[in-house]
């Protein structure tokens, strides 16, 4: 198999799982779509140098939290003047109600602190405890806790920017 069919193969498995969690940091589509391509030009030019020290998966998930990040952090000096009070960025017109209420969940996630934002969409992507643990560095324990703590604060966002 060439490498081009491998990395079809990783792309048509990874994206939509990148894509979800690239939405959680953004809270916007062409921001997230920009993440996964970096995450996948990144993916491309290092697939050979993969050691298999850890699953594909953990190393591809690494280079999209490490692409969200670093643009994180770009934009947050760019913007760092400008506040931003508002969860909820729908426009009017749109009139499919399933898409406004995921965007609407993705924009409230991306109002989380980055590290929580990571957790939670591992969880939304129903990856095992045990493989979010292994992405993230943390105890199967300790991941519980902060998981529990998280839809709290999801939960008491999504309320608050739900009444508006």
């Amino acid at each position: 198999m060439t490498n081009k069919e491998n990395f079809e193969i990783i792309y048509k498995e990874y994206a939509p799982a990148i894509r979800k969690l690239c939405l959680s940091y953004t809270g916007d589509r062409d921001n997230a779509e920009d993440l996964i391509q970096e995450t996948f030009i990144t993916v491309w030019k290092k697939l050979d140098s993969f050691r298999n020290d850890a699953k594909l998966s953990t190393w591809i998930y690494r280079i999209a939290i490490n692409n969200c990040l670093t643009s994180m952090r770009k934009k947050h000096q760019h913007l760092k003047k400008i506040t931003d009070t508002s969860c909820i960025d729908i426009p009017e017109d749109s009139s499919n109600e399933k898409i406004q209420q995921i965007d609407l969940l993705y924009k409230c996630i991306s109002k989380l602190k980055e590290a929580d934002r990571v957790l939670i969409t591992l969880v939304l992507d129903e990856k095992p405890y045990e493989q979010i643990a292994e992405i993230t560095g943390i105890t199967e324990n300790n991941l519980r806790v902060k998981i529990h703590r998280i839809k709290k604060e999801l939960t008491e966002i999504f309320h608050k920017y739900a009444r508006l």
